[in-house]
């Protein structure tokens, strides 16, 4: 199959919006595994006085743990799908977080400008076309010193991975979502995975990105060796 992107990934997003929340709240250690990636960026206290941008925000999975942990932070959480956001827009948040609909390719244009103490990307760079411009843009929006963390399914390299992804998504997730209309974007699902980085390849590109003290770290469950949360920092200085 082919790979959907930009506008129609989009748009796939918008249609599965309505039942999304459900399919996610089935997978065991979602949520928990958010909050876990948060806890890995290390930042201080509540988070009072720090921004943080939520890049990929979805429904808002990842914009709830942020500020689950983060209570005093200020947080923009963007995302390109329209359907995705209104679900985020329509639960209760504290004044502490703007939401923007943008692309992670263009949130100058929306309005989105740094410097931000942090970054949390929950899996988005398996779904933009350019995942090394998007890094770029990551880097120049985060201050000298900001953090990065970014939640993804990257495979750790083992056939054993990519068999265990491949029976959970062909076995489990694709014929629920096809039930209910959403095959094709859970197809897409299990295909950018498999055709995504390893994590160590990840890793060196987020290296070549610019950034340093990075490391990629295995999530507990069953997706061990199947995702990863990655940590990094902007260097204080220029290179």
């Amino acid at each position: 199959m082919t790979l959907l992107r930009d506008d129609d990934l989009a748009a796939a997003f918008d249609h599965a919006s309505r039942s999304y929340d459900a399919l996610v709240a089935a997978n065991p250690g979602y949520h928990a595994h958010l909050r876990r990636s948060v806890r890995r960026l290390g930042l201080p206290g509540r988070g009072a006085g720090l921004r943080v941008l939520d890049l990929g925000c979805g429904t808002g999975a990842s914009t709830a743990a942020l500020h689950t942990l983060l209570p005093d932070a200020q947080i923009t959480a963007v995302d390109a799908s329209a359907g995705m956001l209104a679900k985020a827009a329509a639960k209760p948040w504290a004044k502490e977080v703007t939401l923007v609909q943008a692309p992670a390719e263009a949130l100058a244009q929306a309005g989105v400008h740094g410097p931000f103490d942090a970054v949390f990307a929950g899996y988005l760079f398996r779904n933009v076309s350019d995942p090394d411009a998007v890094l770029a843009t990551v880097r120049d929006l985060l201050q000298p010193g900001g953090r990065l963390a970014v939640h993804e399914y990257t495979l750790g390299g083992r056939l054993t991975d990519r068999l265990l992804w491949t029976l959970v998504c062909r076995g489990i997730v694709q014929p629920a979502a096809s039930a209910i209309g959403d095959g094709p974007l859970y197809r897409h699902l299990w295909r950018s995975v498999v055709d995504f980085d390893t994590a160590d390849r990840f890793a060196a590109r987020v290296r070549a990105a610019g950034f340093d003290h990075v490391h990629a770290l295995p999530l507990p469950g069953w997706q061990t060796g199947i995702t990863h949360t990655f940590v990094a920092r902007r260097p204080e200085t220029s290179r």
